[in-house]
């Protein structure tokens, strides 16, 4: 079947298998790699994505569903040859350990503070709690959002060059 929707600002089609997941459509068809494919079960938050504003994990959606929707994907943020602010603080926090689950944890993140630009810790805590870092190395990620937050709101006018 085909599909048509618009990715990170294009209109894309494809055609999949009526089965296929979001995160198959964008990987497979599209070449859209920064989502990555872990458990297929929503458990892990690393195939986070926006589909039509909303956070999603892309691996519970189907291709057929996000038909006409707008999507988009952690290849979105960097603009201009620039990272968004919360790359480069899990950049700067040393957040990125492996890299497997930091683009579905930056997607969450940049939902957070979109939502809430000073979140609690525990607001934090809460929001990251759909992603999982193999890695464990959660308080260097809990120092990202700190940093991305700071960065901005304008707390911290440092960053990288």
């Amino acid at each position: 079947m085909r599909v048509r929707l618009n990715v990170n600002g294009a209109w894309r089609q494809a055609d999949v298998w009526p089965g296929a997941s979001l995160l198959a459509l964008l990987r497979d068809s599209l070449g859209l790699v920064g989502s990555k494919n872990a458990c297929e079960q929503g458990e892990c938050g690393s195939c986070s994505v926006w589909l039509d504003g909303e956070l999603v994990c892309a691996c519970l959606v189907l291709a057929a569903q996000a038909d006409g929707c707008t999507v988009h994907t952690v290849e979105s943020l960097a603009q201009g040859g620039r990272l968004h602010p919360v790359q480069e603080a899990f950049l700067d926090a040393g957040a990125v350990q492996c890299g497997f689950c930091t683009p579905g944890l930056v997607v969450a993140v940049v939902d957070l503070l979109r939502r809430d630009p000073s979140p609690s810790e525990e607001t934090v805590r809460e929001a990251l709690a759909g992603n999982l870092c193999r890695c464990t190395g959660y308080q260097k990620i809990l120092d990202a959002v700190r940093l991305a937050a700071e960065r901005m709101t304008g707390g911290d006018r440092g960053s990288r060059a």
